[in-house]
């Protein structure tokens, strides 16, 4: 797809893969309609890429169903179509199912899987509009393996792909391509400030940076695949212990063991630049 006077819509727009993914969009040609809850960060970004393309904010709670509605269509207003929707909006509070409390599980599907679908359905006869389009929705390698002390996250992000591959199934013959990024931790703040919390098996699989995940959503756009693992091999691990269940429970104290040397360093590591910053 070539982005050049596209207009694209990016949840959780103001900061991480968010960010990342409005900087390239930019750096393509795209408008931009950022959206997050925080307005002085899409502000701010906003600033920052007017030099290259029209960029516009929309501050809002993405489970809030009448400001979803009201999102698409001020950003028709704006830029006259949309081509490009981002479902990258998430939540996670970290923690055993009976140690966190029902509102916050609850959150996690809100933002997590019910936004995503609401705005989906929203989004359909604006890019129906378009010459292409997309949706790229982003998952998580929890979504394709259980991850203990994120159970409704993970539950969440499994409906957010099985969503998409069905939906992609519904709209095959149409101009919209359907697609999911799976990435596993993303060295952002939305794992390394919540590092204590984070799962020692998380940490057994390579970080990614987010400019990884927002080249994989721009590449999503326009090319064949429905999914994309990030990194494959760890797409590939996740599947191996889905299928066969038994040798995961076998293969997780090693994963698990490596994960939390992988966590000490990075915490390390993080003490040592603050020493330095002081």
């Amino acid at each position: 797809m070539i982005f050049n006077n596209k207009t694209v819509i990016i949840t959780g727009g103001s900061e991480g893969v968010g960010a990342a993914a409005a900087r390239m969009f930019a750096e393509a040609g795209a408008n931009l309609m950022l959206v997050a809850r925080n307005k002085k960060n899409l502000d701010a970004l906003a600033e920052e890429l007017r030099a290259k393309t029209k960029v516009e904010v929309f501050a809002m709670d993405v489970s809030d169903a009448e400001a979803c509605v009201d999102l698409f269509k001020k950003t028709a207003f704006e830029f006259g179509g949309v081509d490009v929707l981002v479902n990258n909006a998430g939540y996670h509070k970290r923690g055993n199912v009976e140690d966190v409390d029902a509102t916050e599980l609850g959150k996690m599907i809100d933002v997590n899987l019910k936004a995503p679908i609401m705005l989906t359905r929203i989004a359909l006869p604006y890019l129906r509009e378009a010459e292409s389009a997309a949706i790229i929705n982003v998952g998580s390698l929890a979504g394709r393996a259980p991850i203990p002390g994120s159970a409704s996250y993970a539950a969440s992000k499994a409906g957010l792909r099985s969503f998409t591959y069905a939906l992609g199934m519904e709209l095959r013959d149409s101009n919209i391509k359907l697609a999911v990024v799976s990435p596993g931790p993303i060295d952002t703040g939305f794992i390394m400030a919540d590092i204590d919390a984070t799962s020692d098996l998380t940490f057994s699989q390579p970080i990614s940076t987010a400019e990884e995940v927002a080249q994989a959503i721009l590449d999503l756009c326009s090319n064949r695949l429905k999914e994309q693992s990030m990194p494959a091999k760890s797409g590939f691990l996740t599947m191996i212990m889905y299928l066969f269940p038994g040798l995961s429970l076998k293969v997780r104290p090693m994963l698990e063991k490596k994960g939390a040397k992988v966590k000490a360093e990075l915490k390390a590591e993080r003490k040592r630049h603050e020493s330095e910053q002081k």
